[in-house]
């Protein structure tokens, strides 16, 4: 059910609302095509995401999150504050690590 992307797909639709693939991929810049397409398949069918089909020239389709994936915005919440109060010691930690040169065996 989760994946790797499940929260950042998530916390998107959540954030911006509705939206077309080409805007998730824009916003989720890290995120192939061809995962963001498993990912929002595997979404749609656990039902946290609603599909939108529109019968137009050119055909459209709109994902946006269920009333069932709206049941997680207190972890999203949750997620944000720990990100607010820890980002200083993530960023003092790289710094660190990028000053020794990366791992070491």
């Amino acid at each position: 059910m989760f994946s790797r992307w499940t929260t950042p797909i998530l916390w998107t639709l959540k954030e911006y609302g509705r939206q077309r693939f080409v805007e998730l991929e824009r916003r989720i810049t890290t995120i192939s095509p061809k995962v963001l397409t498993q990912r929002l398949r595997q979404l749609e069918r656990d039902g946290l995401i609603e599909r939108t089909y529109h019968a137009e020239v050119p055909p459209r389709v709109e994902y946006e999150i269920s009333a069932f994936g709206l049941t997680l915005a207190p972890l999203f919440a949750t997620l944000a504050d720990w990100a607010t109060e820890h980002l200083p010691t993530v960023e003092q930690s790289r710094r660190a690590y990028d000053d020794r040169g990366g791992p070491r065996p």
